[in-house]
């Protein structure tokens, strides 16, 4: 089991139900793009990142994105750490849905509890690695700026198991939790030289 005093915050209550299974901590729910209109929630959101922090977990499709931009928006201006935890892009449908989501991917309450576990793991929620990926090295890598560079930024984030949704800024801050720069600059050179 995962225990962290930082709050984790997901879209729903399925979501928080199939995370209590993992991870010890408080859970707080956004109802979706309920958040927009409930004061309340926001401001646990923002007493959390404040305090102890928080863990942002949303799912791999673009309302999720979406959701996890407000919620980086309403705590930017606090000194608390935010963490974000991303689930790759896999597809398919939840049990309890008659039909998969609208782009077809499945969300936090659909991804296995390993892989939910491997995310956690991956997103260094302590805090310890140092931070080597930024802007300038993913345009000197060929992950931005050049005319193929939205194909291979999508082949390196998939090779990470990590959601191909991500903005230049999400993917150096989803990188940064994942690998160091040469690892990076390792992983790109062996994806070009493979034609993966």
């Amino acid at each position: 089991m995962i225990t962290t005093n930082m709050a984790v915050v997901v879209e729903g209550k399925y979501d928080k139900i199939h995370l209590s299974r993992i991870v010890d901590a408080p859970i707080i729910c956004t109802d979706g793009f309920g958040i927009y209109a409930n004061d309340e929630t926001v401001r646990l959101i923002r007493h959390y990142a404040a305090s102890t922090g928080i863990i942002i977990l949303t799912d791999s499709d673009s309302a999720g994105f979406q959701i996890r931009s407000y919620i980086k928006s309403i705590c930017g201006d606090l000194k608390g750490r935010i963490v974000n935890v991303y689930i790759p892009d896999v597809y398919g449908k939840e049990r309890r849905k008659n039909a998969p989501s609208k782009e077809g991917k499945l969300g936090v309450e659909g991804i296995s509890e390993e892989m939910l576990i491997k995310a956690f793991e991956a997103a260094d929620i302590e805090g310890v690695r140092s931070r080597t990926i930024d802007k300038m090295l993913m345009y000197e890598l060929g992950l931005s700026g050049r005319t193929d560079s939205a194909a291979l930024r999508r082949r390196v984030l998939a090779s990470y198991d990590l959601p191909g949704h991500l903005s230049a800024n999400a993917m150096a801050d989803a990188l940064n939790c994942v690998t160091d720069a040469q690892g990076l600059a390792a992983r790109v050179e062996e994806i070009q030289s493979s034609g993966n």
